[in-house]
């Protein structure tokens, strides 16, 4: 299966230079965050993938302008194939007003614990979608971009194939690394636009 994961920068390569083939053979697109609605609703016109997405920071005129036939899977874990994927969207609190999308370290620990008949039922997930990073894991150290303790608490709990997160630009140097690997997952910064192939066989085996 190929995933494509997109987040914070529309590709222009997708958008501004579109070709259709370019999409062929992709089975699912899954965005982590702070894109234009119109550019998840430009890719999704185009290809029969489901398009995902959870929020991102930026990603308040959703509430007026969702991305046209897309799915949004913050918090709850959706299927896809046998694939259970979870969404978390949103980043660290850095605005104090109570600004959309942004989150405390303890708000984000309660959205996970709601999720816990969700992660019961469907005995764990594969594939951990986000748009912040885990707590020192690509994430930076300006309060922004400082990723979430509990990230890496449900990756030492429940063991995802992936974490896929975004927030991170590639323009942030040092910073940014584009895949990395904490226990038995691989954390991939979906920045702009990225491919993942999985073995589905060999993950339904390993459940």
């Amino acid at each position: 299966m190929k995933i494509l994961v997109l987040a914070d920068a529309e590709s222009k390569y997708l958008w501004d230079y579109f070709d259709k083939k370019k999409l062929e053979g992709i089975d699912l697109i899954i965005s982590c965050g702070d894109l234009a609605p119109q550019y998840l609703s430009f890719l999704a016109t185009f290809t029969h993938a489901p398009v995902l997405y959870v929020y991102g920071n930026h990603d308040t005129c959703y509430a007026d302008t969702p991305p046209d036939g897309c799915i949004c899977i913050d918090d709850r874990i959706y299927v896809y194939k046998g694939i259970r994927i979870l969404g978390l969207g949103g980043c660290m609190e850095y605005q104090y007003n109570g600004a959309p999308h942004q989150y405390t370290e303890k708000a984000m620990e309660k959205r996970i614990r709601k999720l816990g008949r969700q992660i019961r039922k469907h005995r764990g997930f594969d594939i951990m979608i986000t748009h912040a990073p885990a707590y020192r894991i690509n994430d930076s150290e300006d309060l922004c971009h400082t990723g979430f303790k509990c990230f890496r608490t449900m990756i030492e709990d429940y063991h995802p194939q992936y974490l896929v997160h975004g927030h991170v630009h590639s323009n942030y140097g040092r910073d940014f690394a584009r895949e990395s690997r904490y226990l038995d997952t691989t954390i991939i910064n979906a920045f702009e636009k990225y491919i993942i192939e999985i073995d589905e066989t060999a993950l339904q085996a390993a459940k």
